[in-house]
């Protein structure tokens, strides 16, 4: 049986915080919460046998239909141990589906004139080349402009070099910070560290990039990166729970899941009082308050549709208008967006969002998805006004799949067989 590590309180781990994971056979019962619909039934069949058979603890639903939620439910347990379900409004970790929210803030400003698209980052923020003797300056970087950023054109590739997010431990060692990075260490580190290729000439997906238009927003808006989306993004949305998540358990937010990994899903501890002891990997073995613009919200599945539904009809959507959302979900230039064939790519990264082009009538699938350990997330907004959240408390499945990819086709399949929908 596959065994689970949950933090009950403190940082640290011993022998008692190892629980077993959900044996979840074919014939184990997936309490649910929240009100059902027969109607539906597709939806909540395929979300109970997701969870059994990829031995999964718990996960949240919420789907919309032309801008109107229709199913908001909750599925197995937000904490393993204490036999806790998952509540329709309990609060996850969103990990990637935070470069949404942060694509609409900076397109805001944009609207608003506090920034310009291809303003150069290195000046948006009055940067500073190293200091002789610091390390060398790659001169591209003044080329790298907010677009590019959003785009994850900038220049950095994880896959060849690093991701600095996850490099907090050097960072502090090198710049002689106290634990952990945070986002402005992250920056002054990287600006000692040579770009993987020339800004704008390809897409390469990148967390610091995304750290990088907090850091615009927090200079062009006067406020702190939090408090700017809280206010302007979702506050006209009716989204008040929404927040930015803590690392440690004591910071866990009201209603918040737990977060489940494997037994052997360990780090050393880069925040709090437990400093270089193995941890599990949620809670402490990496710093989500660092993450903040690029992966460090929590939010409701029902929450996140209200988000995606609100750009359903541009001429009235409250937080962008509808210049800025064809800017956030057109195609971006070169090889981003176009084959070395000259053909459009089927699917490609816009401004905050994976879209797909649905026939010849303008209509556009649009997508993102969100990883970290014990998280795996997905949003989706079709075409044909459907919209769904799916949210996982870990992304560790017994089929060795990562449960947000396994679940996508799934969801559509369930949508396409609905007969009747609510009116």
């Amino acid at each position: 049986m596959a065994k689970l590590l949950i933090l009950c309180g403190v940082a640290s781990w011993c022998a008692a915080n190892v629980h077993p994971m959900l044996a979840q056979a074919p014939s184990k019962k997936i309490k649910a919460t929240g009100r059902s619909d027969p109607r539906l039934i597709g939806f909540d069949r395929t979300m109970k046998t997701f969870l059994r058979e990829h031995d999964l603890p718990g996960a949240q639903l919420a789907v919309a239909r032309r801008g109107r939620l229709i199913l908001v439910r909750g599925y197995g347990y937000a904490d393993v141990a204490a036999e806790e379900p998952v509540q329709p409004d309990a609060l996850f970790r969103i990990a990637s589906i935070s470069k949404p929210i942060t694509a609409v803030a900076v397109l805001q400003l944009v609207e608003r004139g506090k920034l310009k698209l291809d303003a150069p980052v290195f000046d948006v923020l009055d940067l500073q080349s190293p200091k002789e003797g610091e390390g060398r300056f790659d001169p591209r970087w003044k080329k790298i402009t907010i677009r590019h950023l959003l785009q994850h054109r900038g220049g950095w590739d994880r896959d060849r070099s690093f991701d600095p997010m996850f490099r907090s431990s050097k960072i502090v060692r090198e710049l002689h910070v106290e634990p952990p990075a945070r986002p402005n260490d992250i920056v002054r580190y990287m600006l000692r560290m040579p770009l993987d290729f020339d800004p704008g000439t390809k897409d390469a997906y990148s967390n610091f990039g995304y750290c990088l238009l907090g850091r615009a927003v927090e200079k062009a808006s006067g406020q702190t990166y939090e408090a700017y989306v809280r206010k302007e993004v979702l506050a006209p949305l009716g989204i008040r729970r929404m927040r930015l998540g803590e690392t440690l358990p004591e910071g866990r937010a009201r209603g918040e899941v737990k977060y489940h990994v494997p037994e052997s899903e360990t780090g050393r501890a880069i925040v709090g009082a437990h400093l270089g002891e193995l941890v599990p990997s949620p809670y402490g073995a990496w710093c989500l308050e660092s993450m903040d613009a690029h992966g460090g919200w929590l939010a409701s599945a029902a929450d996140l549709v209200r988000f995606v539904t609100s750009f359903d009809d541009p001429a009235h959507c409250k937080i962008l208008n509808a210049k800025s959302i064809d800017v956030m979900l057109a195609r971006p230039p070169g090889a981003a967006g176009i084959k070395p064939n000259g053909k459009p790519r089927d699917a490609y990264y816009a401004c905050g969002w994976m879209v797909r082009p649905v026939g010849a009538g303008g209509g556009r699938n649009i997508w993102h998805s969100g990883s970290l350990p014990g998280t795996s997330t997905l949003l989706v907004r079709r075409h044909d006004g459907l919209a769904w959240a799916v949210l996982f408390n870990s992304r560790h499945s017994a089929k060795k799949k990562e449960p947000a990819s396994a679940i996508d086709p799934l969801m559509h399949e369930a949508a396409d067989a609905v007969t009747s929908w609510p009116r």
